[in-house]
């Protein structure tokens, strides 16, 4: 496990090149969040359940939706300030760099690739790549175990691929179109193992309808620095950075972990340091 920091001479700069652009700054980047703006727009998932999920009565539930609204809080808008607006995964590096959001809060891992395109402030979770297997099965022990089993993805993720190219080459890949689909599939013994972020594994196994029925493998096969994605060279970096640690330091973070994840028997790991990435 290793992890990288920005060093401090390296966010002095970064601090004096905002200061300097700050007059500048694109239509879509509220930096003066909280100081008279009526409204606050934040991307999130509406189909993750214990991460960002949208209700059918039109409620917004899930770690992401309440680490979002902490946030905001904490840049002085009320919940009724809040306009949230679908971020697909795909969608994400777009919808900031067009300014139609202020900020992402969305199972967002934070990569280089990434970090080309957008800010991220955090992070906020260290989730890893496992799997979710039915409670009774006990013939999943350790990662090898997947040889010759059926392991289901979503069409397109790199989970499935990663675990069969690295970790269990004769792993049966089944793609099916959503994870609801793959939960199906695992509960009527079609599939016999789901992979892809523990976090988002544990959200759906924390859903009441599943409750008992599947387990987490606790494989941690990757780690996954969930952050949150803001304009490149926003202000709001910073603002949210300091929102996050006084959200771990009064017990928010764990609460909100707890209540999202902890049905599932989810072990997270301690609050991540601000600006330390695992890789």
């Amino acid at each position: 496990m290793k992890l990288r920091m920005v060093s401090a001479a390296a966010a002095a700069a970064l601090a004096l090149s905002l200061t300097a652009t700050a007059c500048g700054s694109g239509d879509g980047d509220k930096s003066s969040a909280g100081s008279g703006d009526k409204k606050i727009t934040v991307g999130i998932k509406f189909d993750q359940p214990g991460i960002g999920l949208k209700t059918p009565d039109g409620k917004y539930t899930g770690l992401d939706v309440d680490v979002a609204a902490y946030v905001a809080k904490q840049l002085g808008y009320k919940p009724s300030d809040i306009e949230w607006k679908e971020a697909k995964s795909a969608d994400r590096e777009t919808l900031l760099q067009r300014g139609d959001v202020d900020y992402i809060v969305a199972s967002y891992s934070i990569t280089p690739e990434r970090q080309k395109k957008v800010d991220f402030a955090g992070p906020y979770l260290l989730a890893h790549q496992d799997v979710l297997i039915r409670a009774d099965d006990n013939s999943i022990k350790k990662p090898e175990d997947l040889n010759n089993k059926k392991l289901c993805s979503v069409t397109g993720s790199t989970s499935a691929q990663n675990v069969k190219t690295k970790i269990a080459p004769k792993a049966q890949l089944q793609e099916y179109g959503g994870y609801s689909e793959c939960l199906t599939g695992l509960e009527n013994k079609v599939i016999d193992a789901l992979t892809t972020d523990d976090a988002i594994l544990a959200g759906y196994a924390a859903q009441p309808e599943f409750k008992g029925k599947f387990k987490l493998g606790g494989f941690k096969l990757s780690n996954e620095n969930y952050g949150i994605g803001v304009q490149k060279g926003s202000e709001l970096k910073a603002k949210i950075n300091t929102a996050l640690e006084k959200m771990v330091s009064d017990g928010s973070w764990q609460a909100y972990v707890n209540k999202n994840l902890g049905p599932a028997g989810y072990k997270n790991e301690p609050a991540p340091k601000i600006g330390v990435i695992v890789s």
